[in-house]
């Protein structure tokens, strides 16, 4: 699989938050509105033990896995091998989150795996810096995430969204790039797409919505409208 850099793209990222049924519940949703909005990519998360499930159950997302070791087949105890997940449906997954950080070494083994068997890479940053380092990389897309702000329902502001947004693209033009911190509104998808990201996710801001349902349709919408602006 190979990220369309046309478009414009939405992460749900339930974490550990759903898994089962509900998990499966959302993920409807979101396949749903994946359809609707051709335009947009939607990734969907899940523990490792529903991505085959959630392939299974869904036509138009992205599954996308919480880690991916890079690692061959082989040795390697309780580790996540990359074969496996790409056997399960596996099309993308998250690198280097702040709940499950690694080396650079690490990060670019894991992308020199995925990129042997087309899996999608999402890598995240805590930092202009290591976003730049990251950069380097032959990543698909750097999240720009600052730990501080995850799960605050504070944003990260304009000048730090251009200013990350700038130094990536003149290290590598190629990698897509997302935005994501404190993400909890539809409004804050909207303003975080029309300042120049080429994608977003929420966690907290669906899961813990009053209608998570509806939170993942309007939010996706929003990405829609922002990538009109």
């Amino acid at each position: 699989m190979k990220i369309n850099s046309k478009k414009h793209f939405f992460v749900f990222n339930p974490k550990s938050y759903l898994y089962g049924e509900k998990l499966i519940k959302y993920a409807k949703v979101a396949d749903q509105m994946s359809k609707k909005y051709p335009n947009i990519d939607v990734f969907v998360t899940g523990p490792y033990a529903d991505l085959y499930r959630l392939k299974k159950e869904t036509e138009n997302i992205i599954v996308t896995a919480q880690h991916m070791d890079g690692i061959n087949p082989g040795r390697g105890m309780g580790a996540v091998l990359p074969e496996s997940l790409k056997e399960a449906g596996v099309g993308a997954t998250f690198l280097n989150h702040a709940e499950h950080p690694l080396t650079l070494a690490q990060i670019a083994a894991s992308v020199k795996r995925a990129k042997e068997l087309g899996i999608i890479t999402i890598v995240c940053a805590d930092s202009k810096e290591e976003a730049k380092a990251i950069a380097t990389l032959d990543v698909d897309i750097i999240l720009c995430e600052p730990t501080k702000l995850i799960g605050t329902g504070k944003t990260s502001d304009r000048d730090y969204v251009e200013s990350t947004n700038n130094s990536i693209r003149e290290i590598n033009p190629h990698a897509l790039i997302m935005q994501a911190a404190g993400i909890s509104t539809a409004e804050d998808v909207f303003n975080t797409i029309s300042q120049g990201a080429d994608g977003t996710g929420c966690t907290s801001g669906i899961v813990k919505a009053k209608d998570p349902e509806q939170m993942i349709r309007d939010m996706i919408e929003a990405v829609d409208k922002g990538s009109r602006v």
